[in-house]
């Protein structure tokens, strides 16, 4: 870290030697989740809490597609930005989760999970309250982007490549067909990939993916695995803040350590005995 990126707050310096940008990844925003969610839940009390910390920061609120037109050269990011995101669809969304955010003029983006929220759809998700995907275009007017979270929320880098293909493409026109625009954004279930569900996504059509990893993301961030800061319940609002200052996360880019990789054989290989499974 250099004195002056200290003396403005920005926190660590990534290896391209821009700072760090906070992108954080929320699920639901209830008081009483299932279970199998209830980790990656925050009360409507602590999000309000998080989210005032956030417009007091001086960082600037932007969608993943301010993320994209910079990584693609068509537009600057504007400086200290901060990217709020919200996995699966989860019932809340479109109703307090969204009048929160607008009520303090924060853009987002939410990333659906198709199969659980379409008439008639199956997803791997277990049993919770979700959204319709009729209430996706209330998302928009309320000033979320959306973006696809595939199908079913398989683990990707677990799929044949026709399978994978279905994941990517089915979703994508699903919600192109309910909101009448092209989508052009992915978030991987789990946050898995690899270079195969990189590439594939690509031809898919999506300009930008976002994973997971715990890492707070740059400037210079891979177009295909932009990392994100996974919210859990345990988090305070001193860990919020600490992300905002660009601190208590590693900065990306940077490569896949070998506990990573041995996970993505060892789910791999369970795959092929077991199908697919849901790894919450």
């Amino acid at each position: 870290m250099t004195t002056s990126a200290r003396t403005r707050g920005e926190g660590p310096i990534s290896p391209s030697g821009t700072p760090a940008i906070p992108v954080f990844l929320y699920h639901a925003v209830m008081d009483d989740p299932p279970e199998w969610i209830a980790e990656f839940t925050v009360t409507p009390r602590q999000f309000a809490a998080h989210l005032d910390v956030i417009v007091g920061s001086g960082r600037t609120p932007v969608t993943i597609s301010a993320v994209a037109d910079h990584l693609a050269g068509r537009a600057p990011l504007p400086p200290r930005p901060v990217l709020l995101t919200f996995d699966d669809g989860f019932a809340d969304l479109p109703g307090p989760t969204a009048e929160v955010l607008a009520a303090r003029g924060l853009p987002a983006t939410a990333y659906l999970t198709t199969g659980a929220i379409a008439p008639g759809g199956r997803s791997l998700l277990p049993p919770a309250p979700m959204m319709t995907l009729a209430r996706a275009a209330e998302l928009e007017r309320s000033g979320m982007e959306i973006g696809s979270h595939t199908v079913t929320h398989a683990q990707l880098d677990t799929l044949s490549a026709k399978a994978l293909a279905y994941e990517l493409r089915t979703s994508k026109a699903v919600l192109e067909d309910a909101l009448g625009h092209e989508i052009r954004h992915l978030a991987y279930p789990h946050g898995y990939n690899s270079p195969r569900v990189r590439a594939m996504s690509a031809r898919a059509g999506y300009e930008t993916a976002t994973a997971v990893r715990h890492a707070l993301s740059s400037d210079r961030d891979e177009r295909y695995r932009i990392a994100r800061l996974i919210v859990r319940r345990t988090h305070t609002v001193a860990d919020v803040e600490g992300w905002l200052a660009g601190a208590g996360a590693r900065v990306a880019p940077y490569r896949d350590g070998p506990k990573t990789i041995a996970w993505r054989w060892y789910r791999r290989a369970r795959a092929v005995v077991h199908g697919p499974e849901f790894a919450g």
